[in-house]
């Protein structure tokens, strides 16, 4: 296997604390005082059985959800209870693990609406398209085009993303939420129903989003040998409790993890 990433990087401070975080819906606990951290520029992977707390925990963190105790501290800022809009515009963006793509609009103004938060003229001014928001348009349309470019889905510019390959799908999912410019990057199985090439060519992705855009990354997915290949360090959920912490070495040989989920599955 190859060797811990942050080998070859340098790995920054904390930028996202979850501190004892607890979730319930009714009496169903779906995470239970969960504890783990974030460093800068690190690719962080939450792994687990179905029905972990994988998603839910992701929830959290980018306010989908409001956990009932704990905290998260993000930027050196702590919060007991964030919305989505918020945790945006603080720089976190996410994918998910069901595309939530415009599917009849084109790869351009999919990405596109990943720049909604940047865009200063208002809803008026952007329709009528003149003057400063004509300008402003013409800039956020060049940014989206250098991320067409750096995922290569350059001849798909026009197509309508519904009839597209489920596996480019997946890209300009990815392309959205870099049109937002995060500081974090939340993916849920950014490879679930992919082949064999497909994963090879996102993981690729991710690793030089990682690399060459410095975004720190958390990272669902259920594939280990893309977890333990492209991840820095490693949280394992089982029935909403953390059962590991480490780097991909310490969890592949952690007697917990084994019998929980990489002993049933491998």
């Amino acid at each position: 296997m190859s060797e811990p990433k942050t080998a070859g990087k340098k790995i920054g401070e904390v930028i996202l604390d979850v501190q004892n975080i607890s979730l319930r819906f009714g009496g169903v606990k779906a995470l239970t005082d969960i504890s783990f951290n974030v460093r800068e520029h690190e690719i962080r992977a939450i792994i687990g059985p179905n029905g972990a707390g994988k998603s839910s925990m992701l929830n959290c963190i980018n306010g989908v959800y409001q956990p009932q105790e704990g905290a998260i501290t993000f930027k050196g800022q702590t919060f007991h209870h964030m919305n989505s809009r918020q945790v945006a515009e603080m720089g976190v963006a996410r994918t998910f693990q069901n595309l939530a793509l415009f599917k009849g609009m084109s790869v351009v103004d999919n990405i596109m609406t990943g720049r909604n938060l940047k865009m200063k003229s208002n809803i008026f001014q952007q329709a009528l398209r003149f003057g400063a928001a004509q300008r402003e348009e013409s800039e956020q349309r060049l940014f989206v085009e250098r991320i067409i470019d750096f995922l290569e889905i350059q001849p798909y510019r026009k197509t309508a993303v519904g009839k597209m390959p489920y596996g480019l799908q997946k890209r300009v999912d990815l392309g959205r939420a870099l049109a937002m410019e995060p500081t974090v990057l939340l993916l849920d199985e950014p490879m679930a129903g992919m082949n064999v090439e497909e994963k090879q060519d996102m993981s690729r992705f991710i690793l030089d989003v990682n690399d060459e855009f410095g975004t720190t990354i958390v990272l669902i997915e259920h594939d280990m040998g893309v977890v333990m290949d492209i991840s820095d360090r490693v949280v394992v959920l089982d029935y909403g409790k953390k059962i590991g912490d480490g780097t991909p070495d310490e969890v592949r040989n952690n007697e917990d993890v084994i019998s929980a989920y990489l002993g049933t599955t491998h």
